[in-house]
């Protein structure tokens, strides 16, 4: 039986995608804090420690963002096909991943640091204080993880103010204790470690709590649907593929930050503060991105290809329109935000003369950011992965080529091109998507 998915609206479009919008605000205020807080100790160490853990542990724990996206998808089509009893097995089986997860991070805490700083030296004080921080922080490792499932089953229910005020919660108790515990207490950089872990249980108890009606009834214990074998093997599958997906994804991003280096410390300099522009961009986008997987996914559910349909154009229209305001925002004030960034002249002569490309980068990107949350929420993320894996070899055969011929110009020209080719790939797998919604659903 088809659950009852109603009517697709602007305003419902806002109700689901503003939250995420507000939530994603409160991010870079924790690092400034962060930063802020341990900078004055008045040493560098510290605020290195604190820097490079951070990187580190986020590194590792986003191995596991695929629970987000996964459980997202997969819970909306169960909320749309009326399976109540999924929407609560589907959550259990991603907390138990993430609780294993987290417990084998915890387990195998040396071996992962070990690994971590090998990758990434740092000085013997820097190292030493990095891993004290993050010695402390691994013990939250299972409550991170559960955020992202927790995360993605009220994405897919349509309880985004329930993700702001997880993040709300988690960040603004972690900038107050931030304060207590090393400006008050004088804890140093152990006071950030504790702060965080704090924070991240909190977190994870309150999503908990917002995802209550998951546990109401007994599907949350009903062991033989959880650890069914053939709903199993489709969550394995999705989220495997999202995986890989997001590996190539970050290997791009990476790749770019590597040529950059090799164009010199005042292009890797402008590239680096350019690229903040571009986590403006991706904040504002997965609002609606966001709201793409729930309502597709919940249209896929119910087989209702009209409102499937509607779920797309809309959620893709609100995003093309904030799309186009940063553009214009970008043009007008990005000089103004460069300067605000660094004082150094060089470093801000360079940069100016690449904004060219980040100012168009919202209007070039909004097809592929929103059809990756119409194919999550889809759950097509096999087309996903092989659309990712032909979309990063055409990239890395154009910055091969552009950088060669144009240096840091074909530099931003490939990595606009990346978002193209996805956007096409993609694309052409839409329609395909679409008669999902006409086919009977599967057992």
């Amino acid at each position: 039986m088809s659950g009852a998915v109603g009517d697709v609206t602007h305003r419902r479009v806002l109700n689901i995608a503003l939250p995420i919008v507000l939530s994603n605000a409160t991010v870079p205020i924790l690092g400034a804090v962060d930063t802020g807080v341990v900078g004055q100790l008045g040493e560098a160490a510290p605020i290195g420690a604190v820097g490079i853990g951070a990187i580190i542990l986020s590194a590792v724990y986003w191995i596991f963002g695929f629970l987000r996206m996964g459980t997202a998808g997969l819970v909306a089509q169960a909320r749309g096909a009326g399976d109540v009893a999924e929407t609560g097995a589907l959550l259990t089986r991603a907390l138990m991943i993430a609780g294993a997860a987290g417990l084998f991070f915890i387990v195998f805490q040396v071996f992962v640091f070990g690994v971590a700083f090998w990758a990434s030296p740092a000085s013997a004080e820097v190292e030493g204080m990095a891993r004290e921080y993050m010695a402390i922080r691994i013990w939250s490792s299972p409550a991170i993880i559960a955020v992202y499932a927790l995360t993605g089953w009220l994405v897919a229910m349509e309880r985004t103010r329930g993700v702001f005020a997880i993040q709300f919660v988690m960040n603004g108790l972690n900038i107050v204790l931030d304060i207590w515990f090393v400006l008050g207490l004088g804890w140093g950089v152990e006071g950030v470690a504790i702060a965080t872990f704090i924070a991240e249980w909190s977190g994870a108890l309150l999503g908990l709590w917002l995802c209550r009606e998951a546990f109401s009834g007994g599907q949350w214990r009903d062991w033989a649907r959880v650890f069914d074998p053939a709903r199993l093997k489709k969550m394995a599958a999705v989220n495997t593929d999202i995986m890989i997906r997001s590996v190539l994804l970050q290997a791009a991003f990476v790749s770019f930050l590597f040529y950059a280096a090799d164009l010199g410390d005042v292009t890797l300099a402008a590239n680096q503060i350019l690229l903040q522009f571009l986590y403006i961009i991706s904040y504002a986008m997965d609002g609606f991105a966001f709201a793409a997987e729930a309502l597709v996914g919940s249209a896929l559910g119910a087989r209702q290809r009209a409102v499937l349909r509607q779920a797309a154009v809309l959620t893709s229209l609100w995003a093309a329109v904030i799309s186009v305001s940063l553009t214009l925002l970008f043009w007008v004030f990005g000089p103004a935000i460069i300067d605000r960034m660094t004082t150094a002249v060089d470093v801000r002569a360079e940069a100016r003369i690449y904004l060219g490309w980040i100012a168009i980068a919202p209007v070039v990107g909004v097809a592929s950011w929103m059809l990756d949350g119409i194919f999550i929420g889809a759950t097509r993320t096999r087309d996903m992965r092989n659309c990712m894996i032909i979309s990063t070899a055409l990239y890395a055969v154009t910055v091969v080529l552009f950088v060669e011929w144009f240096g840091n110009a074909g530099l931003w020209a490939a990595l606009m091109m990346f978002n193209f080719y996805r956007a096409v790939t993609l694309g052409s797998r839409y329609p395909a998507l679409e008669r999902e919604a006409d086919a009977p659903a599967s057992a």
